[in-house]
């Protein structure tokens, strides 16, 4: 996966890099959108503004509140996927359709969101990056994306 380089995000984070492997077989509209929001720079600035220790980390609020999102709404591609340790998936609220920019990296194994959410990348470098984000709902002086690219950008 991390040899194709147009579908390989690489997160610096204020805890260091983080490299996701996109997955276009498993959800191509939702890696399309995130490849549109990164190459937008969107991403750049926002906070991790839930963290919840053992479960997640969620990202891609412009509020930096969880309230919300770039404003195009994605339907859901809900696949076999499972959410494990490295599991990078689009959060979205009560509506399966209504994922936008946010979106989560599991901390562990969270199978209970398999089916419900879309996942859309794994973690293939930074996880010790990751485990070191502020914890919080909400979190205080949280860490954040500095700039989020996709390598073949570079």
């Amino acid at each position: 996966m991390a040899s194709d380089p147009e579908n390989t995000l690489q997160l610096e984070t204020t805890k260091g890099p983080v490299t996701i492997a996109l997955r276009p077989d498993l959800a191509p509209k939702h890696v399309a959108r995130i490849k549109e929001l990164v190459r937008n720079k969107f991403y750049d600035g926002l906070v991790f503004h839930r963290v919840i220790d053992g479960f997640m980390a969620q990202t891609g609020c412009p509020q930096g509140t969880g309230t919300g999102g770039s404003g195009q709404k994605l339907k859901a591609e809900f696949n076999r996927e499972p959410h494990v340790r490295g599991t990078v998936s689009m959060a979205r609220a009560s509506s399966p359709d209504s994922g936008d920019s946010q979106f989560f990296i599991c901390f562990a194994d969270a199978r209970f969101l398999d089916g419900q959410y879309t996942a859309w990348g794994n973690v293939i470098a930074g996880m010790e990056n990751v485990d070191k984000i502020k914890r919080g709902e909400p979190v205080r002086d949280p860490d954040k994306i500095v700039t989020a690219r996709i390598a073949a950008d570079k």
